[in-house]
Formats: structure tokens, sequence, C-alpha cells
């Protein structure tokens, strides 16, 4: 896990936004885009973040490209982080 390219990404509300949505299932970009007051560079953008940080997939299914969460990487930043717990502890 890079936790840096997964912090960066976390910290924009937009991008966090747009996890929540994929918390309900997977979406196309023109569906995670429909929701947000921004042109679809911008949308791309974020997707791009959250792809480069492996917090969500894309799969290709025809003409569209289908974004869904990646649960593992929270699981591995829930992780790294019970390990500051963990350390406090001792």
């Amino acid at each position: 896990m890079g936790i840096d390219k997964t912090l960066k990404a976390l910290s924009d509300k937009n991008r966090r936004e747009i996890l929540k949505m994929l918390k309900n299932g997977p979406m196309t970009a023109g569906e995670i885009g429909a929701y947000f007051n921004m042109s679809s560079a911008t949308v791309s953008y974020h997707i791009s973040t959250l792809l480069d940080a492996d917090l969500i997939y894309m799969n290709k299914e025809k003409n569209f490209r289908i974004y869904s969460l990646n649960t593992s990487v929270f699981e591995e930043l829930m992780t790294y982080i019970m390990n500051f717990m963990e350390d406090k502890n001792e």
C-alpha cells in the first residue's frame, strides 16, 4: 500500500464523496459526474487520483468504464492506523 497516495486521495472532500457513492455499488464516470457541479475533466482527475491510490477499480464493459470500491486498501489503512494504537499500549 502506498500510504502517501492513499492519504493524498482521501484528503479531498470530492474524492471522499465519490468513495461514498461507490460504496452503494459500481458506477460509470458519467454517473459520478452527474452528481457534481464540475467539468468532466475535473471528475476524471479525481477518478484518476483514486485509481492511482488503488482505492477504486476500473472495469471496461463495451464502451463504458465502470468504477467500484477497493475495500482491501481500507483494510490495510485500518491496520496501519491500528499499529499506532498498539504501540501506545505497550
